[in-house]
């Protein structure tokens, strides 16, 4: 389908959609430096400078483009365990933001990702209104990415929307995709990971901040500081703190995000993680990407099997009386 990326960052949404098929036909956001990351990796169209927030109605700049789907992550920060949690502050606007987009344009599928929390709060419950009333059947699932293909345990909401479809239409497709055990770290990298054991710098110091490479890692944020020489071990941490153990790259954490190893990231570098703690993962895009191709395909050749199948011979007889 012909795709508009809303939010779009530094392309993770945009990177998992084009892999599974779809072609982005445009992407907007308003943070420079991530649109000249987007820039770098996606030159085949426009990355436009757009502050979404200020959308009051008029839908020409995204209906010029003729999309048939828009997905897009709009900031989480209001909901995130990681922020205040405090839907005043504004940015869980962008949330109803979205939902007037999609609802002026009209494309036929829409997909919004956030963070798990969001599904609970006032600013979610009123986009799907909004969705609702625009006459979108709607598809809300929860996923760990670690389960799609994610070396890393991420929780995710996903808000999946058909024009004049079904709910929950999407819902079984997304389950029964999954894995049966989580991704590690080492599943995933193999020998592009030379280390056992790495720091995670924690939210705070009740959590545990070292982690092995034969699990999941936990949520990539924004935020990769080294360890402090104060850091005292958690009874969750799977190594002692030695000379050895140190935080993961910026390129290994882009490695965990599943961006491909020749995408492209520029900036200061408090810019680039910031930029990785944002993205959505690749593959985690890419899988739901799959899951809403195998609905449509599979809703495609029903109606063609259903004709293709031979109905009951009809037999008549003729009963003798006697």
């Amino acid at each position: 389908m012909r795709v508009i990326d809303l939010f779009c960052g530094c392309g993770g949404l945009s990177k998992g959609f084009q892999e599974a098929g779809h072609t982005i036909v445009a992407a907007f956001d308003n943070w420079q430096s991530a649109i000249n990351v987007y820039g770098k990796n996606f030159q085949d169209h426009p990355i436009i400078n757009y502050d979404l927030s200020t959308f009051e109605g008029n839908a020409e700049v995204f209906g010029q483009f003729e999309p048939e789907m828009i997905i897009g992550g709009p900031p989480c920060q209001d909901f995130s365990s990681a922020g205040k949690r405090d839907e005043t502050l504004g940015r869980a606007d962008l949330t109803y933001s979205f939902a007037q987009i999609v609802s002026a344009v009209k494309p036929v599928w829409f997909i919004m990702e956030n963070v798990d929390r969001a599904i609970k709060s006032v600013a979610f419950a009123n986009a799907c209104s909004v969705l609702k009333e625009a006459g979108y059947g709607l598809t809300t699932k929860i996923l760990d990415a670690s389960y799609c293909g994610v070396p890393q345990i991420r929780k995710r909401l996903f808000l999946i929307g058909e024009l004049h479809g079904q709910d929950d239409a999407v819902e079984p497709y997304l389950a029964r995709n999954l894995t049966k055990q989580p991704l590690t770290v080492k599943d995933y990298l193999g020998e592009a990971i030379s280390i056992e054991h790495y720091y995670r710098h924690p939210r705070s110091y009740f959590r545990r901040a070292i982690f092995a490479v034969n699990e999941p890692s936990p949520t990539v944020r924004g935020v990769n500081r080294p360890i402090p020489a104060t850091y005292r071990l958690h009874p969750g941490d799977t190594a002692p703190v030695t000379s050895a153990l140190r935080p993961l790259t910026t390129k290994e954490r882009s490695l965990i995000q599943t961006f491909p190893t020749d995408f492209i990231f520029e900036g200061t570098k408090a810019e680039v993680e910031q930029m990785l703690g944002n993205a959505v993962p690749v593959k985690l895009a890419q899988y739901v990407a799959n899951c809403i191709g195998e609905y449509i395909e599979n809703g495609l050749i029903a109606p063609k099997l259903a004709l293709a199948t031979p109905k009951p011979t009809q037999l008549s007889f003729e009963v003798a009386l006697v």
